[in-house]
C-alpha cells in the first residue's frame, strides 16, 4: 500500500484542497502544509511512496525538504512544483533533492496524474530492485557462512562468537548494531576457507610455519576482501575485512598509508575482539587479556579498547527461560532445522559442525559423508 500513498505539500491551503478534489478518485492523497508538518507524517505514517512538494514554501523549502526525504526514505519518489521565474533553481534541486520530475504551475490535473502514475511505476521498480538485490545479498551472505562452516568449523565458530560480541559492545554504546559490522565480524574469518588444513591445524597447534605458510596466513584478510569485494553491497564489510589485522598507528596489514579514523570502525572494533580472543586462547582471563591490550601502545584505537573494556566488565546478561533442553538423536534421525546443542565430532575427535548450528541438508550431508569415511561420535544432542 506504501508504493500507492501520496503526499502533497504545499503553503497555499487551497492549492492543497485543489489536490484533493482532482486526485483523490484515483490516488490515496494525504497533504501537509509544509516542510516541517511533512516530516513529522513521515515519521508518525511511514513512508509514502510519492512526495509533491512545491519549490517555494515558508520555513523549510521544498529544495529543503526533498533533500531531507532522499536521505531518510530514499525509495519515495520526488516531484517539485516550480513556478516560471524558478527554473534557475532547479539545478541545485535536481543535486539536493534528486528530484523525479519537474511539474510546473500552474499544472493543469491531467499533467499531474500521468506523472504520479510514472511516480508510483518508478517507486515500484525502486522498491523490486532493493529486494532482489537484499535477497541476493542474503542468499550470497548464508551461502558463505555454510561453506565456512564445513570447510572449516573453528573460524565459523569464532566469526558466530565475533558477531554477537560486536552486537554487544555496539549496544553498550547506546546505539543499534549496523548489519555491515556484524557480517563483517561473522565473516571475518572466510579466507580460511583457501588455506589447507595441515596448514590451519599446524598453526592452532603453535607448530612452527614455514615462510610461504606465513605468508598465507597473512594474506588471509586480504582474500576474504577479495571474496566479498564483487558482491552488492558488501563493498564496505569487505573493506572492513581487509583491514582486521591493521594496527591503529598504520603498522599491520595491509601495508599501506591509512592509519587511525581512517581505518574502517568495523576493522578497529575487530582487531580488538580478535587479539582478545588471542589472548583467552594462551589461558588469559578476559580482565587479564583487556589489560595486556592496553599495554600494546598504537596497535588498536585507543576509544574503542576502552570502550571494550567497560563492554566486557559488565556483568552478562542473564537468560529468562533457563537450561536449555536437548535430546539424543543418531544420525539416521537428524533433520533440517533443528540446532545442535553440542558440537559434531569425528572419532578421532576433529570438529565437524559446532555447537548452536542450525542444521541444513548440506549440512547433513557432510556430517553422513563424514561418519562414511571416518565414523562419528554419536548420539547427537539437539535442542528440544
Amino acid at each position: 500500500m506504501s508504493s500507492q500513498r501520496i503526499l502533497c505539500v504545499d503553503d497555499d491551503p487551497n492549492i492543497l484542497a485543489g489536490y484533493q478534489r482532482a486526485l483523490r478518485k484515483s490516488f490515496p492523497i494525504e497533504t501537509a502544509s509544509g516542510g516541517e508538518e511533512a516530516l513529522r507524517l513521515f515519521e508518525a505514517q511511514g513512508p509514502y511512496g510519492v512526495i509533491v512538494a512545491d519549490m517555494q514554501m515558508p520555513g523549510l523549502s521544498g529544495i529543503e525538504l526533498l533533500s531531507m526525504v532522499a536521505d531518510r526514505y530514499p525509495d519515495t519518489v520526488r516531484l517539485m512544483l516550480t513556478g516560471n521565474g524558478e527554473q534557475r533553481t532547479a539545478a541545485e534541486a535536481v543535486n539536493q533533492g534528486r528530484i523525479f520530475r519537474f511539474l510546473t504551475k500552474p499544472c493543469a490535473a491531467e499533467t499531474l496524474e500521468e506523472a504520479l502514475r510514472a511516480a508510483i511505476q518508478q517507486h515500484r521498480l525502486v522498491r523490486a530492485e532493493r529486494e532482489l538485490l537484499e535477497n541476493t545479498l542474503h542468499g550470497s551472505v548464508k551461502t558463505l557462512t555454510e561453506i565456512l562452516s564445513m570447510v572449516d568449523p573453528a573460524s565459523f565458530g569464532l566469526g558466530q562468537v565475533l558477531r554477537e560480541e560486536v552486537r554487544r559492545f555496539l549496544e553498550s554504546l547506546g546505539r543499534p548494531s549496523y548489519w555491515e559490522y556484524e557480517i563483517a565480524a561473522m565473516l571475518s574469518q572466510i579466507g580460511f576457507v583457501t588455506i589447507p588444513q595441515p596448514v590451519i591445524k599446524r598453526m592452532r597447534e603453535g607448530h612452527g610455519l614455514g615462510g610461504d605458510e606465513r605468508r598465507m596466513i597473512e594474506r588471509v584478510p586480504q582474500v576474504g576482501a577479495d571474496l566479498l569485494a564483487p558482491i552488492p553491497r558488501l563493498e564496505g564489510v569487505a573493506r572492513a575485512i581487509l583491514y582486521q589485522r591493521k594496527n591503529y598507528d598504520g603498522g599491520g596489514f595491509p601495508i599501506d598509508d591509512v592509519a587511525g579514523e581512517e581505518i574502517p570502525l568495523g576493522a578497529r572494533i575487530l582487531r580488538v575482539l580478535l587479539d582478545l580472543h588471542e589472548a583467552e586462547s594462551r589461558g588469559l582471563a578476559r580482565g587479564n587479556g583487556l589489560l595486556l591490550l592496553r599495554e600494546r601502545e598504537g596497535l588498536y584505537d585507543p576509544r574503542v579498547l576502552e570502550a571494550m573494556a567497560r563492554c566486557f566488565h559488565a556483568p552478562l546478561p542473564t537468560e529468562a527461560t533457563g537450561p536449555v533442553e536437548t535430546r539424543l538423536l543418531r544420525l539416521r534421525d537428524l533433520e533440517p532445522g533443528q540446532v545442535l546443542a553440542t558440537q559434531v565430532e569425528t572419532q578421532d575427535g576433529t570438529l565437524l559442525v559446532p555447537a548452536g548450528r542450525t542444521l541444513t541438508p548440506v549440512i547433513i550431508e557432510k556430517i553422513r559423508n563424514f561418519a562414511t569415511i571416518a565414523g562419528i561420535r554419536e548420539p547427537i544432542a539437539v535442542e528440544t
